[in-house]
Order: C-alpha cells, then structure tokens, then sequence
C-alpha cells in the first residue's frame, strides 16, 4: 500500500511517497516538490569489506533527459552517457551530507542511487534528492544516524527566498544549500554548498538563521516519517579490543609517533619509516592481526593530533592555530600561454594556465536542466606525482571535477560580462604538489592567471580551507589553512573564497555530525582574515589586471551591422563568410542582433576582415563612383562587382556614348572599370554606367575617350 506524507514548504507541497517500487532495495521513496520528483533508494551489501581505509559509500545521481520532456541532442548517441559534471557536483553535494552520519565500524559497502524522474523547470532536483537520500536511509534497515534536512537559500535585494526558482536564483546575489541534523535542541550544521556575488560574512550568517526554523520543520517531517514506517536497523558488528595487543602496540611506538608526526621537515617520510616498521613487526608476531594494527595505529595518531590540539595548541607542522604556511606567488612563467600564475602555501602548489579564445569557442551545454553556452571554464588536474605516487593517469574523476566547478564558481562573480570582454577564457589548474587544500591553492593561481592575461577582472580572488578538532565535552579549535594530517584527521573541511568586498563561495563539509552555528560564525571570520592576507600577498605580485592582452592571445575586433544584412556576410551556403575566413585567416561569429565578431592572432588580418565586412553591409547610394571588377558577362550587359559580395548591372547601352552591338567589344572578365551607381530598385538590385568612359573598340582598333 502507498504511504503518503506531506509538508508545506515555501508555499508549495513536498509530497513522501512510500511504495516500495524498488522493493528489493533496504530503502527507496518517491518525493515530489511541484512537479519535479525523484526516486532514491538505499542498498547495502550483505557482507563486510576487508582492508578498508575509509566508508564504501558510493552516490550516484542519475539524471534523465525524459525528466524534462527531451531527447539528447546529438544524432548517434540518444542514450544517457556518463554523468554530466553537474549531476557529479550534485552527487557529491549529498555524499558530504550523508557520509558522516554512518556509524563507525560499518564496513559493509552502501550505495544510494537518486533519479531524476520528472523537472518542471522551476525546482532544482538536487535538495530534493539528498531529502530522498535522507528518509530512504532513514526508513531502511541501514544503519544510520540521520536524518537530515536541507534547504535552499536565495536573495534579492536584502530578501531572502526559500527554496528560490532558477530565475529568482539567476536574479539574485546568494544561492546557499544548507544541510543540518538535529542534536538535543539545536540544529548543527552538517553541509553547506553556496555561490554569493561578493557577500559578506553577516549576510551569509543572516540567510542560515533565516533558514532555521523552516529546517527544523524538515527534520520533524522526517523524523514523523521514520516513526511510522521506518524499519529496526541491522545490529553492528562491533569488532573485540584487544587490550594486551594495544598496549604492546604503545610500548613498540614509545615517543616514536609524535616525533613522526610532529617533525616540521621530512614529516611524511618519517612517519612512513615507522609505520613500515609497525608492520613489518606485526607479521612478524601478530600476522592474523595486521588489519587490527593498521587501524589501531590510525586512532593513535589521530588522537594524537587531536590531543595536542586541544591542551596545547601544538600544530603538526609547529603553526599558531590562525597561521597561515608560507606563501610565495609568480605570475608569467610559461612563455607562450595567454596567462599563467603559480600560487604556493606551503608544500601545496598549483599552476594555472589560462587561454583565450573567439566567442565561438564556447563549451556547449546540453543537460537535463542547463541547455546554453558557457563562456568561462575552470578544469583542476591531480597528477600522481603531486602526491609523490605512482598510479594510471586516467581522464578527471569526480575529486577533479568537484574541485574544478568549485574554483570556477568562486572566480565566476569577477569575470566581465560578454559586453566588456568577449572573449571565451579556459584555465587549467595543475596541481604540481599536494599538502592540502588544493582546490583553493587553484582559485590564487587562477586568479594571478587571469591578472597576468590582462583580463579586467573586478577583483583578485583568494581562496582558504578552515579545520576543526573538537571532543564529546564541547571544546573545539579552528585550524586556518588545514595540511594534509589536519584534513586527514580533522573534523571539518571549511572551504571559503572571495574578494576583498565579499565570499564567492563556501563549500564545508564534516566528519563528526556537525558544527554549531557559533562554530559556524567564527569560521567565517577567521576565514576571513586568512583571506585578506592571501590577497595581500597577491598583490605583491600583481595587483591588477595587466593594461594590455599577451602578444599571443588573439585579437577580437567587433563590428554592428543591420540585422537585415546577416545573410549577405553569410552568402548562399556560407560561401561569403567562408571565403573572408580564408582569406584573412580569422573566425567569425555573427549574434542575431547584428553584432559581428572577428578573432585573428593578428590584428591586421581582424582589420581586413572589419573592412571587408563593412563593404559588403554598407549603403550604397545613388551617385557614387566604384572602380568595379568585371564578373560575368551575358548578351544586354556585364555584372561588374562594386564592393565584396554586392554586384550591379552595367547595361549594354551603358557602355559606350555610342551602340554597341557585343558586350565584349568593350570589356571582358576581370576588367577594373569606374562605374556609377544610377539607380538602385525597391528590391536592392543596382543599375551602373561607366562613369568616365576609357575603352578600347576590338574592331576599329583605336582608343577613344569620352565622357558621359
């Protein structure tokens, strides 16, 4: 039998639909908000995975062209292929949300899998789906400690919308997800995925309290829902201590562990010595408990790091809570690229390239909800060697392309509209070194990138990653600029970018349930603090955009024409355009309001071009004089070619003060003759004369001169 539950939201319904469609899944629920639905569903594997080092979660999100009544577009491929980078960026978004809540000691691999089964172009599916997410777990038997709330938050001037539509989003200053769980009273925060046009930090902490009581409602409605069909969750298979092991185990690291993990230089390798001893210690002795080991000396350290933290302050790497690794940046280093930045924090280093190129090169999107153009690309590369390992090097995973659209959301807000700067710009980030936060290293490089190209941004962009360590009494610290054993073993990963004005934007995610929102409200503030001082030292370097492109990058020129004119810059079958084209050596790009666009690498040949553009749409007036080329010729006359593309008839009678009784005995094909525009019909179609008669009679063989 069908359960249905439902809930007011933002003036619209969202509507639970219990099923069991997918009844041999642990989980699966249909929820609708106006008329966009999505089905999730939750499986859990029946047995543990050996060896693992972290949870075997897996998120898909599966988007459908049916959903929005579409067939993909191109001719050989009507089938759905691999996911859409924004559908990956939307499976990660409910990853975040949900990975933290599974308890420790699930070993058992869980996949959640969203569809998208109907878009009715005004609700976004991606809150919807990590909602499904959350009461699918919720009601199954997978262990869980959900559920979890989510919401969506915009602004137009000073408002805040709940759950805005694209166009109030596209109208807007601030698109903010926030994802919380209930604890006691409080909510705490759990996930955030915003972009803001350059918004402060009271604003951003503003929309979340908004929000507040309208996630508290969710959470009740979900926790309602669970109440009445929920099912009793698989006991876990608590793994035995093994106390005389342990403590052997400590007696065998002695001090060793801290001086691994705490040597400011060679860290990594010290620490990766003592572990290989470990191990080669307990096959030794203890060879059925490697495994055992293994994870026994990841809580060592992790406790470790978060007891020094705590009662002392005392960083990996020797740091102040709020310091920041040193910073060193160089703009112009690759010789023949448009733009390029190196942005370096400490061991982690990222190379940005940048290149520009002719409106038309353009990344074409066809999605289930996006069908446009973009104009701004931001692509992140992680090669093995970056973190000193050896492994294939394959196209991006989800890691590459969430940290990509991250940094490229976070620079977006600066780039100038098409008006200004019309150029198509891609930049590449590789991440030549790893030691955390990478993602924002990118977002430094690609903006001293952009600088160094002479892009007129508005603003250098700077990027920062916040940690966290806390314990079961309620005492935590805030970590600026996370490295590797901070994130590896930390609790939060705040990710915050902007300018000096305002954030760009934030993405957090957590290891421990969440974060309240007094944790919250500092991590904006120290994030913003860090941020100034980034910029600051950018600015050493290059302060603003450079006055003038590279001599590499091309030059677009840009002409106004009369929209009526289009067809003849094309010609029949693009014959016209394809010939200035080749002749000049340029590209092309015609809007429909009559805005043309020349792209060459030189600027000469985008002159030619311009001018011959501007020949072939000018107004022709009656009474002006051409020096014409002869194109075709036929019995009454000689169709001679006043300007590119644009011919007019030069008459028989026309020729000469006299008859004439052939075309040829007076001119012939490719004859440069002056010639006068005398009439021009109501159909465009040009009469000519000769305007100073200097011909030759074939059969008299004698030159005459006249004039009309």
């Amino acid at each position: 039998m069908e359960k249905v539950f439902k809930l007011e939201v933002a003036e619209r319904e969202l509507i639970v639909r219990i099923r069991g469609l997918a009844e041999q899944s642990n989980g699966s629920v249909l929820v609708q908000y106006g008329e966009t639905m999505v089905l999730a569903t939750a499986v859990m594997s029946s047995y543990e995975k050996e060896q693992v080092s972290f949870f075997p979660l897996t998120v898909n999100y599966e988007e459908r062209f049916y959903a929005a009544g579409k067939i993909r577009g191109p001719r050989y491929r009507k089938r759905e292929t691999r996911p859409s980078d924004e559908a990956i960026c939307n499976a990660r978004l409910i990853d975040r949300s949900i990975r933290p809540l599974f308890p420790e000691g699930l070993n058992r691999e869980v996949q959640v899998v969203v569809t998208v089964l109907s878009w009715d172009g005004q609700n976004e599916p991606d809150v919807l789906g990590l909602l499904a997410s959350s009461i699918a777990l919720s009601i199954s038997d997978i262990p869980w400690n959900g559920p979890v709330a989510a919401i969506r938050v915009g602004q137009i001037k000073d408002k805040f919308i709940l759950n805005p539509t694209y166009k109030e989003i596209e109208d807007g200053t601030i698109d903010v997800v926030f994802g919380v769980v209930k604890d006691k009273e409080d909510l705490l925060v759990n996930m955030i995925e915003g972009n803001f046009e350059e918004i402060d930090e009271k604003t951003v902490l503003e929309a979340y309290r908004f929000s507040k009581p309208y996630l508290r409602k969710i959470i009740k409605f979900e926790e309602e829902i669970c109440r009445k069909i929920g099912k009793e969750k698989i006991p876990l298979k608590i793994p035995s201590k093994e106390p005389e092991l342990e403590q052997e185990i400590r007696s065998f690291l002695k001090n060793r562990l801290e001086e691994a993990v705490y040597r400011e230089k060679e860290s990594k390798n010290k620490l990766n010595q003592l572990k290989e001893e470990l191990m080669t210690f307990a096959q030794e002795h203890y060879p059925e408990q490697v495994t055992y080991i293994e994870k026994f000396l990841k809580e060592e350290i992790k406790h470790l790091i978060h007891r020094n933290i705590l009662e002392k302050e005392k960083r990996p790497d020797g740091r102040k809570l709020n310091e920041i690794r040193k910073i060193s940046c160089e703009v112009g280093i690759i010789p023949r690229t448009h733009g390029s930045g190196l942005f370096c924090r400490g061991k982690t280093k990222s190379l940005s390239i940048l290149t520009l190129g002719a409106p038309g090169d353009v990344q074409l999107l066809e999605g289930m909800e996006i069908v446009g153009k973009k104009r701004f690309m931001h692509h992140y590369n992680f090669p093995p060697y970056s973190v000193g390992e050896v492994s294939p090097i394959r196209g991006p995973g989800r890691r590459e392309i969430g940290h990509g659209m991250l940094a490229e959301r976070a620079i977006l807000p600066v780039i100038p509209s098409f008006e200004e700067f019309p150029y198509t710009t891609r930049i590449v980030s590789e991440i030549l070194s790893s030691n955390g936060s990478t993602s924002m290293a990118s977002v430094c490089s690609s903006s001293l990138a952009l600088m160094d190209a002479g892009v007129p941004i508005k603003s250098a962009v700077a990027g920062i990653a916040m940690g966290l360590v806390t314990d079961k009494k309620g005492n935590y610290k805030l970590l600026t600029d996370i490295q590797g054993p901070e994130d590896h073993y930390g609790q939060m990963d705040f990710k915050i970018a902007g300018t000096k004005k305002g954030i760009t934007v934030i993405q957090m995610d957590v290891k421990i349930n969440g974060i309240t929102e007094e944790i919250f409200e500092k991590s904006l503030q120290r994030g913003k603090e860090a941020r100034f001082e980034i910029l600051e030292k950018m600015n050493q370097v290059l302060s603003r955009p450079r006055p003038k492109l590279s001599p590499y990058a091309p030059r677009i020129l840009v002409i106004q024409i009369s929209p009526e004119k289009i067809r003849k810059v094309i010609g029949p079958g693009g014959k016209v355009i394809n010939e200035i084209i080749e002749e000049c050596g340029v590209s092309i790009d015609i809007e429909e309001t009559g805005k043309v666009f020349v792209t060459a690498e030189k600027e000469e040949a985008a002159k030619k071009a311009i001018a011959w553009i501007k020949n072939l749409t000018r107004e022709i007036k009656i009474g002006e004089v051409f020096q014409g080329k002869v194109k075709r010729i036929l019995d009454f006359g000689a169709f001679v070619e006043i300007l590119p593309g644009q011919e007019g008839l030069l008459h028989i009678s026309k020729l000469a003060p006299h008859r004439v009784k052939k075309v040829e005995d007076v001119v012939k094909i490719g004859d440069i003759i002056p010639v006068k525009v005398i009439s021009i019909d109501e159909q465009g179609r040009i009469d000519l004369s000769l305007n100073k008669i200097k011909h030759y009679d074939r059969r008299r063989k004698k030159l005459h001169t006249k004039r009309r």
